[in-house]
């Protein structure tokens, strides 16, 4: 697909109108610097002031992947679901991020509890009524459904594309089994379904995807994919990390340094930044700043203190940037293009 609406339009983005990955779409582009503004609650377009060479459109998260598919929006934040559903053969939809950390469900086969002897893909012909030829299945996900069911060679199926909740449909006999978005479960047990043991179509969330022809031709977009990409990995990368602060004694930084790197944990990303201590007696103290995951914490502190270290200091990271984000480099490579800057 080309660029549509002419090389003047602004740089589109677009969000999910509603529901909870709205808000965590929201949030997550607030908190990555990029915070979306709307001059009225009701318009269903929106700016970064931080992009000013950007506009926000909000669509239904179905509708987005569309959009992006066929070039009329350049970016947006979206299902991996339904993505997977819309791409076409010609892959114009290019997933940036396939994970965001939120929106997170499973697309699965799911069949009626009662039906004890179908447990695996390789039983559910089993379902199929007497004097019936054909497996109904009822979905969302027709595209989905099929290449999964093709794959464990099953290709005697009728797909029912249907809306609304699916969980009802083998028990009314209008499918034998469904293929559904399964969160809790709780949902499945209510209504005595279960999924199968080799039942995982997609494990899906939150992506951030753009229109590949779109990133080719037009310089502006791809600046804009190296701006999103930089500011959202930094904030995801750090989400899981904390900044540690810890005086240590020692007769010069090295000593420290080999104190420090000598540990498992404390050893950090790429090692501790390490600055003498001016204090009152005038004895050789060192200041060590280090980066480490939130979950050894707990760990990093035995490590310190058995090298001396006290007065240790933990605060959150906001961001951690890369000299260049993998992303970003991985999306060049996939467009076979060179970095333009």
């Amino acid at each position: 697909m080309s660029y549509i609406n002419g090389k003047d339009r602004k740089v589109r983005i677009a969000l999910p109108s509603k529901g909870r990955l709205s808000e965590d779409s929201l949030k997550l582009m607030e908190e990555s610097g990029l915070a979306v503004k709307k001059t009225n609650e009701r318009q269903y377009m929106a700016r970064i002031p931080a992009m000013p060479e950007v506009e926000v459109l909000f669509q239904r998260v179905a509708d987005i992947a569309l959009s992006v598919r066929d070039g009329i929006v350049d970016f947006g934040f979206t299902g991996l679901d339904v993505v997977s559903e819309t791409q076409n053969e010609s892959k114009d939809i290019l997933v940036m991020l396939e994970k965001l950390g939120f929106g997170s469900c499973k697309l699965c086969a799911i069949v009626p509890e009662t039906s004890e002897s179908v447990s695996e893909m390789k039983d559910v012909m089993a379902l199929v009524p007497v004097k019936k030829e054909s497996l109904r299945v009822a979905t969302k996900f027709p595209n989905l459904t099929r290449r999964f069911f093709e794959a464990h060679n099953i290709f005697n199926v009728d797909y029912i594309q249907a809306e609304g909740a699916l969980e009802i449909a083998p028990l009314i006999g209008y499918a034998d089994m469904i293929t559904d978005l399964v969160s809790s479960g709780l949902t499945l047990r209510d209504n005595r379904l279960k999924v199968l043991d080799d039942g995982l179509i997609l494990d899906s969330q939150a992506c951030l995807i753009a229109n590949r022809s779109n990133l080719v031709t037009s310089p502006r977009v791809m600046e804009v994919a190296r701006r999103l990409l930089e500011f959202i990995v930094a904030y995801l990368r750090a989400q899981n990390n904390v900044t540690v602060f810890a005086n240590i004694r020692g007769d010069s930084p090295e000593a420290v340094a080999e104190l420090v790197l000598g540990k498992k944990v404390i050893r950090g990303l790429q090692g501790p930044t390490i600055s003498r201590v001016i204090t009152h007696q005038g004895e050789n103290w060192f200041a060590v700043n280090l980066v480490i995951q939130k979950s050894q914490l707990a760990d990093a502190i035995i490590e310190l203190r058995s090298i001396g270290g006290s007065g240790v200091v933990v605060t959150p990271v906001n961001f951690i940037f890369e000299e260049e984000p993998e992303a970003y480099t991985r999306l060049l490579a996939e467009l076979k293009v060179d970095d333009a800057r």
